[in-house]
């Protein structure tokens, strides 16, 4: 009965151990898997590794070293007095110095940023807002069948094949208060000619109505496109159905536009928040400064003041990029709050 009984002690303690080795086998092959998973995602993808290293590569020269550098610069004094410069055969070496988040407290201290951030957020809401209406009106206009379809098209999307630089300068000349088009054709109507570019009010206007104009091709395209997927049959249902127009476009079009609404509104969002060309070469962030956003205000603190202030202008850079930031986390976060991944 003892015998019996120590070699069941036994047999039990070498199960056991032998649990105990089985346990430690595993858990060796599961860090080798662990350590070796890079590896194999290498060894199995190394094509699709090897087509996108010079894309991470070039972004990282384009995109990561100016950044890293902006904000390093931003915790910086350095202007152009202090900046390592050459003239002539004599180089002169930087003697800017680091002086932490001073810069952020002073630009935050500042009522200008207010007045800049206000007329910037005010800008962007309108310029999006207005764009999304006309272009999704646009899209459901030429999502149906009518003759000349296809010629509407083209007129519509032309703003968008034309350079930026050239539709603002054409703009500007429609704009012009002595001989612009706009105000010829008021003035044969008995109307007095409109101060587009010279006063403040009418000058936010216009720089509104040209970005709007700028923008509406992209919104129109993308817009059609999601249009186009929403399957036919959910429209003939819902009017066999008796349901109306408005209850067709709010129960079927709306929602199977969802998707794409929030992947346009988000980039027309990032564009017009940084929107530099139309306000620069309309109206130069005038009259007075009345115009002047977030990112035109950054590059009067590079290239306009005196002494150039290129630690101020980082600031201003980094701050746009921190608001932006935000602003597509908490939109990331209200996206998904109604179900949708993004």
């Amino acid at each position: 009965m003892a015998a019996h009984t120590s070699q069941s002690v036994a047999k039990a303690a070498g199960g056991d151990g032998e649990d105990s080795v089985a346990a430690r086998g595993r858990s060796r092959r599961t860090d080798n898997a662990k350590r070796g998973g890079l590896g194999r995602a290498l060894a199995t993808h190394w094509y699709a590794w090897a087509m996108i290293a010079p894309v991470v590569l070039v972004l990282g020269v384009i995109i990561g070293w100016p950044l890293a550098r902006g904000v390093y610069l931003s915790l910086t004094d350095a202007n152009e007095r202090n900046v390592a410069r050459t003239i002539g055969a004599n180089h002169i070496e930087a003697t800017y110095k680091f002086v932490g988040l001073d810069n952020y407290a002073d630009v935050l201290a500042d009522p200008v940023f207010l007045q800049r951030l206000v007329w910037t957020v005010v800008w962007t809401v309108l310029c999006v807002s207005i764009t999304f209406t006309l272009g999704l009106a646009l899209a459901n206009m030429l999502n149906r069948e009518f003759r000349g379809r296809a010629a509407y098209r083209m007129a519509l999307i032309l703003p968008w094949a034309v350079p930026g630089f050239v539709s603002v300068f054409a703009w500007r000349f429609l704009f012009n208060r002595d001989s612009g088009i706009l105000n010829e054709i008021l003035d044969g109507g008995g109307i007095s000619a409109i101060p587009w570019l010279d006063d403040p009010t009418w000058a936010k206007f216009s720089v509104v109505a040209v970005n709007v104009w700028l923008g509406v091709p992209f919104m129109m395209v993308a817009l059609l496109g999601g249009l186009q997927s929403i399957p036919a049959e959910l429209y003939e249902a819902a009017e066999m159905d008796g349901a109306t127009a408005w209850q067709r476009f709010r129960h079927i079009t709306l929602p199977g536009l969802r998707s794409v609404s929030m992947t346009v509104i988000l980039l027309s969002t990032i564009w017009t928040f940084n929107m530099f060309p139309v306000i620069f070469l309309l109206t130069r962030g005038g009259p007075g400064d009345s115009t002047e956003i977030l990112v035109t205000q950054a590059f009067r603190e590079a290239f306009v003041a005196s002494p150039r202030d290129f630690a101020g202008s980082a600031t201003w850079g980094v701050l746009i990029l921190a608001l932006l930031m935000i602003f597509a986390l908490v939109y990331r976060r209200s996206l998904r709050k109604q179900g949708e991944v993004w």
